[in-house]
């Protein structure tokens, strides 16, 4: 195979020789003007959000009203239980395998959340879920109406 670009110098081996004499400069500071590059920094990521399932947006680019609403609907999905998944002895149970949101099956140990219409759900899926709507994925049943019915007859 030949090279189709041809260069002044069409042979391969002189263009190696070539880059390595200039890596071997490169470390003595022929440029005394160039200055090194500035150390690492590391940037710290704005979360995002989602005032209604079809917007997101930065937490910095939030209004007011939008910002005490998403801290209402964390305040609710706080006090939704969460539990670790425990298939049981019997692996025969007709018992959900499998997350819905993200459609990968349950694993003994997997951390889950528990909504009032008995679905369960990974905790990291169906938090990120109720961030954007706050329906159950499976039955579309309003997780906020179950909740606020149970806080009224206790």
């Amino acid at each position: 195979m030949g090279n189709c670009l041809k260069s002044p110098t069409s042979d391969d081996i002189s263009l190696l020789h070539e880059s390595q004499s200039d890596r071997a400069s490169f470390g003595k500071g022929t440029e005394p003007d160039q200055e090194p590059p500035p150390p690492y920094q590391e940037q710290v990521p704005v979360p995002v959000y989602h005032p209604t399932p079809s917007q997101t947006r930065l937490a910095t680019q939030l209004t007011e009203e939008e910002q005490i609403r998403i801290a209402q609907r964390i305040g609710l999905i706080q006090h939704l239980p969460k539990g670790v998944y425990d298939p049981g002895r019997d692996g025969s149970e007709k018992k959900i395998r499998e997350c819905v949101i993200c459609m990968m099956d349950f694993v003994y140990g997997d951390p889950i959340r528990f909504l009032p219409c008995m679905h369960i759900y990974h905790l990291d899926c169906i938090d990120d879920w109720l961030m954007r709507s706050f329906t159950c994925p499976s039955c579309m049943e309003p997780v906020d109406a179950a909740l606020l019915s149970s806080y009224e007859t206790n």
